[in-house]
Order: C-alpha cells, then sequence, then structure tokens
C-alpha cells in the first residue's frame, strides 16, 4: 500500500489508500470520515500532505460531492483537515496530540481562534465561587476515611432527590447515583443495559455525543425525525412498536439542538408507548433548568413511566461544566447494579466538588433566577443579531435551552463552517447532529456566550456567508 510523503497525494493515490473504504456498499459521510481518520492516525497521511480536490476524490472513489465534503467538513473540526482559501486542504493533527480519541466537539484553543461558538457551554457563576469558598472553611472537618463513594455523598443524593420530589416525581436518595456528568451517566447505562447490535432509539438531530457513545458501544442507532422541530409521538410509538430497540435516548426538556419542549401530553402518551413496549428510555435533563418561559414546567417524563425510564441530569449548564458531576435516577436495582459495575470504569466522583454542587443545591433557587435572567438577555441579543444580519435565517425562538436550530435558506452549512472558522469563529458541524444523512442547511447558534461576544459572532459569520453567496457558492449542489 501506498505511503505518500508529507506533500501532496493525488486522488488516484487516495483511492488506493482508503481501499474498501464503504462498508457492505453503502457509502456515507461517516464512513469517509473515519477512514480518512485512520490513515491519518496510522501515519499513512503524514501533516502537511496536500489533499486533492474535492471533485477530484468523489469522481474517483465513486462518491458524491456533498458526501466527500461533509467528511472533510468533519476532519476539520477535529482538526485532522486544514484548509486555507486559495491554498486548498492538507492533513493537520489536533494539538491534543495524537487525537487517540474523537473530541466530540470539546477543542482545545488554537492559535488565532477567538470565539468558540461550537459549544453551548455558560462560563461559572460567581455562585460556584462563593460555593467553593464556603465548603473550603468546613472541609478539614470532614477530611477523614478512604474518599471513596461510589454511589455519592449521601447530602448530595438527597438534595438531588429532593430536587425531582419538587417537579412532582417522589425520589428516595437511593435511587440517585452521582456521576462524573451526563455523558458518565449515559455511558454507565449503556455498559448495563446494552450488548452489541442491539437497537437505540434517537431523536433526529440528536446530541452528538449520545450519537458516539452509541456507536462506541456498537449499537445500531434507531433514528426518528423531529418534524418541524417537535416529536412526531405518532412516529415515537409505531418506531417502539416495529423496531423494538433496547434503549431509547431522549432530550424532552429544551432538546439539544432544537430547543423543544415536549408537553405533558405528548410525554403522557410516550410513556404509555414506553410501558406496552418495554423499552428503557434515558431521559437527558442536562437543560431543564434553563426553562426562559414563565409557564409551569411538565412533570418529569419519569412520572409516567418510572419503571421504564432513567433519567440522567448535570450540573454543567446550570452551574459550572468544569464541576464535571451529573447524576442518574432509576430503579433501585437499576442503581446498585450500576454502582457495582462502575468498579471497571472509576471509583467515585471526587469529594470535594460533591460538597460544592450540594452546597449549590441548597441555594439554588436565586441562582438559578439570576442565570435564566442572564440566558435570556443572551438568546435575545442572539436573535437581535440575526434579525439585523442575516434576516432571511428561520428558527422557532425556544423556550429554554442554549441555541438556536437555524435554517439558513440553502445547503451551504459545511462551507460556511469552514468560511468563519477563517474569520475566527468556530461553528460546530450540523453533520454531527444526524443520525444520518445530514443537516447542510442548518447551524446550530449557542448564546452562551456573553453579548458582545454573540454580536462579533453573528457578524464574522455573516460575513463569511456573504462570501460564499457572492461566489456562488451558496447553492451549490452535485
Amino acid at each position: 500500500m501506498e505511503i505518500p510523503e508529507a506533500g501532496r497525494v493525488g486522488a488516484e493515490s487516495m483511492a488506493r489508500l482508503l481501499g474498501n473504504w464503504s462498508p457492505a456498499g453503502r457509502p456515507s459521510a461517516e464512513a469517509l470520515h473515519s477512514a480518512l481518520r485512520r490513515l491519518v492516525l496510522a501515519g499513512q497521511l503524514p501533516p502537511g500532505t496536500r489533499l486533492p480536490p474535492e471533485r477530484e476524490l468523489a469522481r474517483r472513489i465513486g462518491a458524491s460531492r456533498n458526501l466527500v465534503t461533509g467528511a472533510l467538513d468533519r476532519l476539520r473540526e477535529q482538526g485532522f483537515v486544514r484548509s486555507r482559501r486559495g491554498a486548498g486542504s492538507w492533513i493537520g493533527l489536533p494539538p491534543t496530540a495524537g487525537g487517540t480519541a474523537d473530541s466530540g466537539g470539546w477543542y482545545p484553543p488554537r492559535e488565532g481562534e477567538s470565539i468558540n461558538f461550537a459549544q453551548a457551554t455558560p462560563a461559572a457563576p460567581t455562585e460556584v465561587f462563593e460555593a467553593v469558598e464556603r465548603v473550603s472553611e468546613e472541609f478539614p472537618a470532614r477530611f477523614h476515611g478512604h474518599g471513596y463513594q461510589p454511589q455519592g455523598l449521601t447530602e448530595l443524593r438527597e438534595r438531588v432527590a429532593r430536587r425531582f420530589e419538587e417537579r412532582g416525581l417522589p425520589t428516595d436518595p437511593d435511587q440517585v447515583l452521582i456521576t462524573n456528568g451526563a455523558q458518565h451517566a449515559f455511558a454507565l447505562v449503556l455498559r448495563t443495559l446494552l450488548m452489541p447490535g442491539q437497537r437505540v432509539l434517537l431523536e433526529h438531530p440528536t446530541y452528538p455525543n449520545a450519537l458516539e457513545a452509541v456507536r462506541g458501544v456498537r449499537a445500531l442507532p434507531l433514528p426518528v425525525p423531529m418534524v418541524e422541530g417537535r416529536w412526531d409521538v405518532e412516529l415515537l410509538e409505531a418506531t417502539l412498536a416495529q423496531g423494538a430497540p433496547r434503549l431509547a435516548y431522549l432530550v424532552p426538556d429544551f432538546h439539544n439542538p432544537t430547543g423543544a419542549l415536549m408537553s405533558a401530553a405528548e410525554r403522557e402518551r410516550l410513556g404509555d408507548a414506553l410501558r406496552r413496549h418495554r423499552t428503557t428510555a434515558v431521559v437527558d435533563e442536562t437543560l431543564v433548568d434553563i426553562d426562559l418561559s414563565d409557564e409551569e414546567p411538565p412533570p418529569p417524563l419519569a412520572a409516567f413511566a418510572e419503571s421504564r425510564t432513567i433519567t440522567v441530569g448535570s450540573a454543567s449548564k446550570s452551574f459550572w461544566g468544569g464541576l464535571r458531576l451529573g447524576w442518574l435516577r432509576a430503579p433501585h436495582e437499576l442503581v446498585q447494579r450500576m454502582v457495582l459495575g462502575r468498579a471497571a470504569i472509576d471509583l467515585g466522583s471526587p469529594v470535594f466538588e460533591q460538597l460544592v454542587l450540594a452546597e449549590l443545591l441548597e441555594h439554588a433557587d436565586e441562582a438559578s433566577r439570576r442565570n435564566r435572567a442572564r440566558i435570556r438577555c443572551r438568546r435575545d441579543c442572539l436573535v437581535t443579531a440575526l434579525r439585523e444580519h442575516r434576516p432571511r435565517w428561520t428558527f422557532t425562538l425556544p423556550e429554554g435551552g442554549l441555541s438556536l436550530w437555524c435554517h439558513i435558506g440553502s445547503r451551504r452549512a459545511g462551507r460556511l463552517v469552514a468560511a468563519a472558522e477563517q474569520r475566527g469563529v468556530r461553528l460546530a458541524s450540523p453533520g454531527r447532529f444526524a443520525v444520518e444523512g445530514d443537516f447542510e442547511d442548518r447551524l446550530r447558534l449557542p448564546y452562551s456566550l456573553p453579548e458582545d461576544r454573540l454580536r462579533q459572532a453573528v457578524r464574522r459569520i455573516a460575513e463569511a456567508d456573504g462570501s460564499l453567496t457572492d461566489s456562488g457558492a451558496s447553492d451549490l449542489v452535485t
């Protein structure tokens, strides 16, 4: 097999290196992305290698140009491919040395990058620092014993349970397991309940890291499309009946990326379907506290199908991602199974951070009110900036969450992601939210940054989009 020198690789040589990159004869951007990434990590495409033009590569490997563009866009997003107008594209490596794991959208800073619009993650409010100070004063008195708490500190589990109680879902603290974030909680569930080859129902679009976790355990994603940015409960019921998924991963509270909120009636109907078809739902409530409306929130989905629901939550959006803490709520027996199985992954979450989170939850009401007011202002700022600079883009104003799911009018999102990066704004590739296919007419735009940064980001994105429109590339379809 030919190994090119760092220089230039032609389309024919690239095709030979890729070999049978399309398993079972079903070409996809995901398959091409994975094959190219393996070549980079194996050293067969060294950093600095110039890549052939997309059109030539697409013709040589028998794929559409859109497919090749989608694969390269994701590699650009992860740092494995670099591009510059007039200079083409070449192989790079992420600054995190070797790219041994998919970054999942969490990027280290790069030289010249000024605005990270790929992550919907707010900075820590002052309440976190104040809680750390209070816990620091008390910590010496607690500094005894071995420090391992596989299920989590009792007082933190009690406060998490109380939050469920206040939302109408009676919860025993022994039904709560403290984890290292909601993603860690989901990984524990997958490890405990799933075998390779079993199906997992997911909304389409969905949260990218959850999709990566499903694929990582060799399960089969079973997508159910959102219709006009909302759930089609009849379609969900039919998929549960016909597809017989082992698990369902759902984000009913300010869905990521669409921002939709599932109604109480929809939850009741879905809960009944989960029970009838014996599917366990993993309900991601990471964004449940970012409620920007004045309406009474619907009950947790678990209130309608408790025996068939595992609820995961996190401190990352309500307080700060740097705490790296989350939780799951499940039936007692299942929690104990996950506590026992957790030893193969870790031995518990850090005690100090658990004490900080317990302190934050004890005084959460006022902090949450201030946080929602701050985020509401940022959402409105982003909306105003978009209506000024990109009035033809459309979106549904979300009642909560941290992002807008924008329809940009034509299939140019991948090119716009690359053009915006050249202007110092990093965007999430919309293809990452797709269970299958792509979302080339969509962009997720978060409103977690301060207002001045939001306005600056929109101006730069508009400039990038204008450059595509001016060059006639905005509606390019092959």
